[in-house]
């Protein structure tokens, strides 16, 4: 185990992955251009924590489970925990996560959260794999929230960037409703128009924009015409873009999961998104950065 943060690196990118949390900290390209945020303690010191074992909040800060009441922080644990490192490579490293007597007070299964990033030209390659090691279906959500510089470092105004989808999204989105940090149950009209989302600070002033009806699972962020992010997500369902208004990042946050929608009473089992995983089982998430000129 290491807390020091760990290093992978192309000849087209760099990353630092801490081990608090196994969050990638910062993500460079060939001239050391830092594409993410530059976690000013003024909005948000995040800067990509991963969500797990629940996303978001769970009403009341805690989750029933055979009729017994959990204590949950938003977001899960997995942010506040330290990963042990099991392999690295000069453009690879996997971080490891298991319960322990301390999980198993607030959640009680036998989980293993393996997160791997693999760099690959001007690509990052990033998998979590949770697997159930216990003897019970194990139910969980899990989610990926890393934050984008706003703007990125190549030129363009603050008010150029654009998140381009992958297909058109008409459908109707989610906001967080009167309960804070929970869903509320009223969809909203779509703020995109084809395939095309201009973003502002004021967009974010209610907390996050949420797709639960996504056809996407890619979208590019940046200025049209200047390197951009590709990021792709194949394994989660659902997208969450946030931001503290007047911050210098976008968080992209595909998720497999929610938080609780406003008035949410029920158990575990009927959680927004709720995985069920049997024993012995695995379950793995993608999401790849590249850079792209197009």
């Amino acid at each position: 185990m290491t807390d020091a943060p760990i290093g992978i690196a192309s000849d087209q990118l760099g990353a630092t992955i801490s081990a608090q949390g196994a969050e990638l900290w910062s993500l460079r390209d060939a001239q050391g251009r830092e594409l993410m945020t530059d976690a000013d303690p003024r909005w948000w010191t995040g800067h990509a924590p991963l969500l797990f074992p629940f996303v978001g909040r769970s009403r009341g800060d805690a989750y029933r489970l055979n009729g017994r009441d959990y204590a949950m922080p938003q977001h899960g644990f997995a942010r506040r925990s330290t990963f042990a490192l099991v392999e690295r490579s000069d453009s690879a490293a996997t971080f490891r996560l298991e319960a322990d007597a301390a999980s198993l007070l607030v959640y009680p299964f036998a989980f293993r959260l393996d997160m791997g990033f693999a760099i690959e030209g001007a690509r990052l390659c990033m998998t979590a794999t949770v697997t159930n090691r216990g003897e019970a279906v194990m139910p969980f959500s899990f989610g990926y929230h890393p934050a984008f510089a706003w703007p990125l470092p190549y030129g363009g105004a603050l008010e150029d960037h654009r998140v381009v989808f992958e297909q058109p999204e008409p459908a109707p989105i989610r906001k967080v409703g009167a309960e804070p940090g929970l869903i509320a149950r009223e969809a909203v009209a779509s703020p995109v128009d084809g395939d095309t989302l201009v973003p502002s600070h004021a967009m974010f002033e209610g907390d996050a924009l949420i797709w639960d009806d996504l056809a996407s699972r890619s979208l590019l962020w940046g200025v049209p015409g200047q390197p951009r992010l590709k990021i792709d997500f194949p394994d989660t369902p659902w997208l969450g873009l946030w931001q503290k208004p007047g911050a210098h990042y976008l968080c992209v946050e595909p998720w497999a999961g929610m938080a609780d929608l406003v008035g949410f009473e029920g158990d575990v089992w009927a959680k927004q998104g709720i995985i069920a995983l049997p024993p012995g089982e695995s379950r793995a998430f993608r999401m790849d950065v590249s850079l792209v000129d197009v």
